[in-house]
């Protein structure tokens, strides 16, 4: 008998989005934005950019607009918190949100949808 190996190719699509321009966002503030259908939560943790889904897991408050201290960010709506550079709960670490990736380019916030 002959066995037959079957091989396969992944393709992975990087598609990075410009999302803000690096002025737009102050250390320590975040904004939300709409890109390719996400709604996405963008913070700068002093000079460094990162992003999440804006979605709150417990009750679907807007993260973008939530208090940022430090790298974590709290929910405005009942203050699950979440780190902005893991979307990891520090409370709960099985609570999650999406995180994406996110490079600048000169002036541009570029997120990977």
């Amino acid at each position: 008998m002959h066995s037959r190996i079957k091989s396969f190719c992944i393709i992975v699509m990087i598609m990075f989005v410009k999302v803000a321009n690096v002025n737009e966002i102050k250390p320590g503030q975040g904004k939300t934005v709409s890109a390719n259908g996400v709604d996405i939560a963008i913070f700068n943790v002093d000079g460094t950019f990162y992003a999440i889904k804006n979605t709150c897991p417990h009750k679907g408050g807007p993260l973008g607009e939530g208090m940022l201290e430090g790298n974590v960010v709290a929910c405005p709506w009942h203050g699950w918190r979440f780190d902005v550079a893991t979307g990891i709960s520090p409370v709960m670490q099985s609570v999650t949100v999406a995180k994406f990736e996110v490079k600048v380019e000169g002036d541009d916030v570029l997120v990977n949808l």
